[in-house]
This record gives C-alpha cells, sequence and structure tokens, in this order.
C-alpha cells in the first residue's frame, strides 16, 4: 500500500513536468547545435503534433472543450521556430556536403516533395504560404477578432439572464454559479484566440524570412568559404533551404487550419463532423439538384464524361438514400403516433400552478444601457446599493424587505428604469450612467451648467453634469450623486412610502417566530389564541401606512393581548397599539428633543370634525371645508420645511384617525400624533393654531 501511494505521488508530480520539459527543449534547440538524426526526429515529432491538434480540433464537441488551444499553438509556434533556428544552423554549417547535410526528414521534402526541383520547390513553398497567410490566417484572425468583441459585448446580457433565472428560481446557487464560471470561461478563450490568432500569422511571415535568409546565407557561405560553384551551391542550398520551409510550413497550414476550425465552430455539443453531415446532407433536394447539374456537364462533348457521370450517380444515389431515410422515420412516427393515439391525445398538457408565475414583492426594469451598472464584473455598484437599502429599511422598519428581482426590459429607453411593487408601476424614471446628479439641497451658491432635471425621489431641482464638474458642484453647494445612487435613493423612497404593501401573513408570522424565542407564552397567547393572525398582518400594516416601525413587536403584542378581549377591530386596536408606543413615535418624528412642538385645531374646527367623527364611518367632510384645511395644512407643512422642523399636529384621539388619514394625501409629511401618544417626558410647544 505505501509503494501504491509513493507511486501515485511519483506520477502526481511527473504529470506537471511535460510542459517545462517541452520550453526548455525549445530554448536547447535554439542555443545548442542538433545532431541530422535529432532534427529528423523533432520535426517528426512536430508534424505528429500538429496532425493530434488538427483532429483533436475536429472532434472536440465544444470550443471550450478545448480551452487549452491557445497556449498550445505557442507552445507549438515555438517549437517549430526553436526548429527552423537549429536547422538554419545545421544548413548553413554543413550544407556544402549534400543535401543529406540537414537529415533525411528535409532531403526527402527537398528531392521526393518538389521532385528535386528548386524551381518547383519555391513555387510549392510560395503557394503554401498564400494559402496560410493570406487565406486561412487572415480570415481566422478577422473571425476571432469579431468574436472575442461580441464575447465580451454579451457578457453583462447573459449574467443578467443567470441572476434573472436565478431570481425565479429556474436556477440553483450552485447551477448559477457554474454558468456564470463558464460564460467568463467562454470570454477568456476567445479573448486568447484573438491573440493566438498573432501567433499563427507572424510564424508565416518568419517562414519567408527564413527561406529568404537560408538561400543567400548558403550562397554566400557555401561560395565563399568551401569554394563551390554557383550552380552547386545553388543546388545544394536551395533543396535544403526549401527542404526545410516545406517541412515547417505543412504543420504550420495544420495548426493555422485547426485555430481556423476552432473560431468558427458554434458553441454546441456536437464534433465537426457530425455537424457538416447533419446540415449539409439532411435536404434529400439538395444533393439531387447536385446530380442533375453534374450529368448536365457530363453529357456535354468534350468534358471528362466519366468523372461528372460518377460523381452525379453518387450525389444521386446519396439524395435517393437521404430521401428515402426520412421517408422511413417520418412513417415510423406516424405509425407511432396513430398507435399511442389515445395517450399521446393530451399533448397539450392541462394547465397547473407551476404555468402561473408568480408576481415579484419588489422589481426593478432597466434599459440596455444601465445594464453595467447591475453587472459586478463591470464594477457595477448598483446590487451592492441596492443591499445595502434592504439592510437599512429592514432595521428601521422591523421586518426583512424582500429581494429586488432586478431584469433587463427592451421596452424602456435606454437609460430608463422602472420600480413596480406586487407587480404594478410604482414609479419610472431615466438617469444617465455617464454622467452624475447635482441636487440643490435648497440653498446653492450660484448657478451650475448641466442638463435641468428633478431628482427622482424628492423632487428636488437637480442637473446632470460631467464628472469632471462634481468638485466645482460641490463647492457650489450642491449634493452630487452618481446614477446608481440615485436609483437607490429613489427604491428607497418608494419601499419607505409602500412599506405597508410589503407586509404579509409571512412576515407577520416570521415576526411572531422570533417573538417566541424571546417571550413564547406571549406568542403563543396572541396569535391564534386571542387573535387570528390576519388582524395583526392588518394592525402592522396600519402602523406602518402611518410611518410607525413595528421592530418593537414585544410592545406591540402586549398591547394587543390586553385589548384583543375588547375589540377585534384593527384600527381600533391599532389606536391602542400607537399609544403604547408613544415614546418609539415621538423619538422617531423628532430624535433626542425634549420638546415638541406642535399644532392644535382651532375649538370651532376641532367642535366640528367632532360632530363629523359621531355621524359614523360613512361621514365625510364637506368640500369647501376640507379645501380650505387641505390648503392650511399645506401651508403649515411647508413653513415647517423651511425651518428645517418636522410637521406635527396634535389633536383629540377621536380626531386622529381621520385626519391621519386625511393628511396623508392631502398633505404628505404632517404627523398626526393624539394626546394619549405624547410621552409625560415630552414638553408640548404649540407654534401654530390650525383654522377654518
Amino acid at each position: 500500500m505505501a509503494y501504491a501511494l509513493t507511486n501515485a505521488l511519483a506520477d502526481r508530480r511527473m504529470a506537471g513536468l511535460g510542459t517545462p520539459v517541452l520550453l526548455v527543449a525549445v530554448l536547447a534547440m535554439m542555443t545548442l547545435p542538433m545532431p541530422p538524426w535529432m532534427l529528423d526526429l523533432m520535426f517528426t515529432f512536430n508534424i505528429t503534433l500538429s496532425l493530434v491538434v488538427l483532429l483533436v480540433a475536429v472532434y472536440t464537441r465544444r470550443p471550450l472543450d478545448f480551452a487549452a488551444f491557445p497556449t498550445v499553438l505557442l507552445v507549438a509556434t515555438l517549437l517549430r521556430l526553436a526548429l527552423n533556428v537549429a536547422s538554419t544552423r545545421v544548413v548553413l554549417l554543413n550544407g556544402h556536403t549534400g543535401p543529406g547535410a540537414a537529415g533525411n526528414v528535409i532531403e526527402s521534402f527537398g528531392a521526393v516533395v518538389v521532385g528535386g526541383s528548386y524551381a518547383v520547390g519555391l513555387v510549392v513553398f510560395a503557394i503554401l504560404v498564400i494559402i496560410n497567410f493570406v487565406v486561412v490566417t487572415k480570415g481566422a484572425g478577422r473571425i476571432s477578432e469579431v468574436s472575442a468583441r461580441f464575447t465580451l459585448d454579451a457578457m453583462p446580457g447573459k449574467q443578467m439572464a443567470i441572476d434573472a433565472d436565478l431570481n425565479a428560481g429556474l436556477l440553483t446557487q450552485d447551477e448559477a454559479r457554474e454558468r456564470r464560471a463558464e460564460v467568463a470561461r467562454e470570454a477568456d478563450f476567445y479573448g486568447a484566440m484573438d491573440g493566438a490568432s498573432k501567433f499563427v500569422r507572424g510564424d508565416a511571415v518568419a517562414g519567408i524570412l527564413i527561406l529568404l535568409i537560408n538561400i543567400l546565407g548558403g550562397l554566400a557561405i557555401g561560395m565563399g568559404q568551401h569554394g563551390l560553384d554557383l550552380a552547386t551551391a545553388t543546388r545544394f542550398y536551395a533543396l535544403l533551404t526549401i527542404g526545410d520551409g516545406l517541412v515547417a510550413q505543412i504543420p504550420s497550414l495544420l495548426l493555422s487550419t485547426s485555430a481556423a476550425i476552432m473560431v468558427t465552430r458554434q458553441n454546441a455539443a456536437q464534433d465537426m463532423g457530425a455537424q457538416m453531415v447533419s446540415q449539409l446532407f439532411s435536404n434529400p433536394k439538395v444533393l439531387l439538384v447536385s446530380a442533375g447539374v453534374l450529368t448536365l456537364l457530363g453529357i456535354i462533348p468534350g468534358m471528362p464524361h466519366v468523372a461528372f457521370l460518377m460523381l452525379a450517380a453518387v450525389a444521386g444515389a446519396g439524395g435517393w438514400l437521404v430521401q428515402q431515410r426520412q421517408e422511413q422515420v417520418a412513417a415510423a412516427a406516424e405509425k407511432t403516433a396513430s398507435t399511442e393515439e389515445a395517450p399521446a391525445a393530451p399533448v397539450l398538457k392541462e394547465l397547473s400552478w407551476e404555468d402561473v408565475n408568480p408576481v415579484d414583492p419588489i422589481g426593478l426594469e432597466v434599459g440596455y444601457r444601465l445594464i453595467p451598472l447591475v453587472d459586478q464584473a463591470q464594477d457595477g455598484k448598483l446590487m451592492s446599493r441596492i443591499k445595502g437599502v434592504r439592510k437599512k429599511l429592514s432595521q428601521e422598519l422591523g421586518f426583512l424587505i424582500p429581494s429586488v428581482h432586478i431584469r433587463d426590459n427592451l421596452e424602456l429607453s435606454p437609460t430608463g428604469y422602472r420600480i413596480s411593487l406586487m407587480g404594478v408601476p410604482a414609479a419610472e424614471a431615466e438617469v444617465f450612467p455617464d454622467k452624475e446628479l447635482a441636487i440643490n439641497p435648497g440653498q446653492v451658491f450660484g448657478p451650475l451648467e448641466g442638463v435641468p432635471t428633478k431628482d427622482p425621489a424628492f423632487g428636488l431641482e437637480a442637473y446632470w453634469i460631467d464628472p469632471g464638474k462634481r468638485e466645482q458642484a460641490q463647492t457650489l453647494g450642491y449634493t452630487v450623486v452618481d446614477a446608481s445612487t440615485v436609483i437607490a435613493t429613489h427604491l428607497s423612497q418608494i419601499l419607505q412610502d409602500n412599506a405597508a404593501q410589503l407586509m404579509g401573513h409571512e412576515e407577520a408570522e416570521q415576526l411572531i417566530k422570533r417573538l417566541s424565542q424571546a417571550a413564547p407564552k406571549l406568542a403563543e397567547e396572541l396569535v391564534p389564541e386571542k387573535l387570528p393572525l390576519s388582524v395583526l398582518v392588518k394592525v402592522l400594516q396600519n402602523l406602518l401606512a402611518e410611518k410607525v416601525p413595528v421592530r418593537d413587536i414585544r410592545t406591540i403584542a402586549e398591547t394587543l393581548a390586553e385589548y384583543a378581549g375588547k375589540s377585534q377591530d384593527p384600527d381600533v386596536l391599532t389606536q391602542y397599539v400607537r399609544m403604547a408606543l408613544g415614546r418609539l413615535i415621538c423619538q422617531t418624528i423628532l430624535p433626542g428633543a425634549s420638546e415638541l412642538p406642535v399644532a392644535t385645531l382651532e375649538a370651532d374646527l376641532e367642535q366640528i370634525l367632532q360632530q363629523t367623527v359621531k355621524m359614523g364611518d360613512d361621514a365625510a367632510l364637506e368640500p369647501q371645508l376640507a379645501a380650505r384645511l387641505q390648503r392650511s395644512l399645506q401651508e403649515f407643512v411647508q413653513q415647517r420645511e423651511v425651518q428645517g422642523q418636522p410637521a406635527i399636529l396634535l389633536v383629540a384621539p377621536q380626531l386622529r384617525p381621520m385626519l391621519s388619514r386625511f393628511a396623508r394625501f392631502a398633505a404628505p409629511g404632517l404627523h398626526v400624533l393624539s394626546f394619549h401618544e405624547v410621552p409625560e417626558s415630552k414638553q408640548v410647544r404649540i407654534v401654530a393654531t390650525i383654522g377654518q
């Protein structure tokens, strides 16, 4: 067992030595002289390596399955260039001895492949270089550039699609992580292929230069140092140089073809042979029409009848076989459908609840130009800002704010976004990701050049400015924020204003579960023994609608448990809870203040409102009185805003519910308190009186 473990560790250590040894051998071939027999061995290995790479590229099912191809291409190119250097050294040193001076491989390519004629060899070499450099390498390089650019441009959309599937529950966290990694690998692969294509192109140029250097250098050395005549020197060195060039260009052409195959492949799980057969010969009409055209060409006098008619017969037979096979498949499918007609009838399966997409509690849709703001791969900060908003509101309001489902929407303007609650649009605005928003907080010290607009969250005067003018705007007194902060602030304001819609049975049940950990008897006694969960939900929604946080769930539960026996009306119970939470309410409105500046109602107005309340729930304010009251409340709110103080209206407990509902729409920003909600530790100071 110890011996097996030792062998396994040794194999693991040796497994990573292949590439370093090959690179060291490449450097050695460039610097150290090599005997001809070793050159033969290395040239044969080079051709074998190129052929293996080509076959792997052909049989690879997806480009990413051969992700090491750019590195293999670099190593193979370095190996071939090192062999060129080594063979050049041998040719120039020993070329005067004859065509076999550089080994049998170079001699065979120089004598057998091109018939021993250096003129023919030059032409064949030039054709191979043109095919490699002008056709294959140039086309593959262009495809690599386009693929790399399109892949990088498509990354944000793919990441958004993965996030959307994850939020929709179609993917697990592990599946989403794996798909994100695959998208990143795809971008890295095509980016590397874009650079690797330059290796192949440079190698073709190097082959031409090495050929010229070998011929000119060989003629100079043979005639100048070894006393050969021009004809002999030309015959020796030209054949050796051409053989050397051909033995290098053929592997180069194989690798160029491999690179072209890799970048032209679609990212489908199918090898190239299967793709070509399935797509070229899937339609029998193509083969039958081709057979007809070849037959017409074959019967023309003077044409090679045997070749054309033979290929016409092959194409016609192939088309007939494909057609017969398709008819057999169609007949078998029809027979299967007829025999299984009864069970196959419900092809349109019955609808189920899985076909109904649930409504997202909170949704954010963005235009395509805003996608980088939510893409963390492009340093998008909106996701982290939204997470911070959810955390802050959850701590302030006392319950967990649901996740924000983000998706792109091509129907929106490119720079527009839309916030929706329970599937219903709640707000829509537009931001510019390459600019910043300078907001006028109420007092600035000069004009600012920019695109005028309104702050989406609070409706303040603002300007879209270039990032370079940020310091200037801040010096003038403007508050400057980026586009991500604008959207996050707008979302925060919408969630605060509509917190009651986000409170449901699930959230209320979670609050009771948390309460049961600290006060299990209280939680067990409250729901469902004294109060149904639906009434608790309605009370919590009433509190949130009036901007009262529900984080003190213990006080809320104790109050409800105390008064549940007297009333089950959510509105009545809400008033009792507000009285118990008076200290929290006043602290939320005016933190740390011992004095509470309030407005009160004039005696005659209060008497009229008291009579209206006594008439019952169906009673409403007289229209003219409502208009005057609204105007007075709005003026009071504006005055307090100018002074930087909250607007508080202190009324009798019987009037508070009605005036709170009235002020919620007539005078936003007005806090309506009853006398019973002001704690004894607070001193009340009357700053205004509201009349008719």
